[in-house]
């Protein structure tokens, strides 16, 4: 039968485990309680009750006293009851204490089988909220395994894996067995499984916490991202602002000769990086989001939520960049719709389109938060020449 050694090893689990015990008593009564009806009938009316003080195991019955007993296993009749107890009435309950001679073996069993998966569940529940506190954050793994594409990670300081699926893969890079990997916790989930920690390197949230990481005026709040928009793998557009006026948001992200935007840019394998200042003033935004191509002018329509775009006709490709790909980004940062027209078309738009607000650009205003073009040039992730060829 379950002895003293049983209590003291549970006083130890609470101790060392941190587990409960009075909800870990409730639990192994209730597992008692379903053997003892298994062995002796599941229709008794009983309940294991254990005693850690006295470490003691009790089995109780209860009956219900009637007139007539219908059901031996549930009813006592009067008679009986009186026999026990001369208060009893009809209605009332008969506690009767039964024997643990034949039940201690299936007892002791039950208890360990309780036990071992109680300590399973709690160290899984233990495991899942300290993982919950990683969501949203970026940790460092290590390739356990890839198969069909998927790539399996230990993350650190847990027995849990991580799911990089293909989706979630910056499209080129290449991943092998014991590789250290910078990932980004997107989802946790708790299933009869286990928990699976979802994690990508593909999304935006990974390049916002590489900001967080790299740059720590973006961490304390004083340079904030407005919004990011992203092509994994090629391009990634981060619109970025303060209301500190001793602070330069793009040349603070940059750093000194580039060296914090060159960390973010190795991590992501080569993407570029267009650093775009956030302005209230939708004509500037827009034209600061077609960032590396020069723009001449941006009129929008505020009632259609879209704007055109004059570039010079040689900047025409550069502005729409690879199947649109620049464009496209520059959209979804800004979130009107950009339509890029060149310079020489000006002439030949019909005044029967949309009316549209006009503004020109002059290349100060294009290229605000740098001294000169040929600071620009110095950005390795804004760079005219480099795009002409490749776009």
């Amino acid at each position: 039968m379950i002895n003293k050694d049983f209590f003291q090893a549970l006083e130890d689990l609470e101790n060392e485990k941190k587990i409960d015990k009075e909800t870990f008593i409730s639990t192994l009564e209730t597992a008692l309680t379903s053997a003892y009806k298994k062995m002796y009938g599941e229709a008794k009316s009983a309940m294991v009750k254990l005693n850690p003080e006295k470490a003691t195991i009790k089995i109780y019955s209860y009956k219900t006293v009637v007139d007539q007993v219908q059901d031996p296993d549930k009813e006592i009749s009067l008679n009986e009851a009186k026999l026990i107890k001369k208060s009893y009435k009809v209605g009332d309950i008969v506690q009767s204490e039964e024997s643990t001679k034949d039940f201690g073996r299936i007892a002791a069993q039950t208890a360990k089988q309780v036990v071992m998966q109680k300590l399973k569940e709690m160290e899984r529940q233990k495991a899942l909220s300290e993982l919950s506190e990683k969501e949203d954050e970026i940790l460092t793994t290590i390739v356990k395994r890839i198969d069909s594409g998927t790539v399996y990670l230990q993350l650190s300081n847990t027995h849990t894996e991580g799911v990089m699926l293909p989706s979630d893969q910056i499209p080129g890079e290449k991943y092998n067995v014991g590789d250290r990997v910078k990932v980004y916790v997107k989802k946790i989930k708790d299933s009869f499984k286990g928990t699976q920690v979802q994690v990508t390197r593909s999304n935006i949230g990974f390049v916002r916490k590489l900001f967080e990481l790299e740059i720590p005026e973006v961490a304390s709040g004083d340079i904030k991202i407005k919004n990011i928009s992203r092509d994994p793998g090629n391009r990634t557009k981060v619109a970025v602002y303060t209301e500190k006026a001793n602070i330069d948001p793009i040349g603070t992200c940059v750093g000194y000769h580039g060296q914090r935007i060159d960390t973010i840019i190795s991590e992501l394998n080569g993407e570029k990086i267009d650093l775009i200042e956030y302005s209230d003033d939708p004509l500037e935004y827009i034209a600061k989001a077609l960032s590396p191509a020069t723009v001449l002018s941006v009129e929008t329509n505020d009632s259609l939520h879209s704007s055109r775009v004059i570039v010079p006709d040689d900047k025409l490709s550069l502005a729409i960049g690879k199947n649109g790909q620049n464009v496209r980004l520059a959209a979804k940062l800004t979130g009107w719709k950009i339509e890029v027209k060149p310079q020489s078309s000006v002439q030949n738009i019909s005044l029967e389109e949309p009316e549209y607000e006009l503004t020109e650009l002059n290349d100060d205003e294009a290229f605000e938060g740098f001294d000169d073009i040929d600071e620009l040039e110095e950005i390795p992730s804004i760079d005219d020449s480099s795009d002409d060829n490749n776009e």
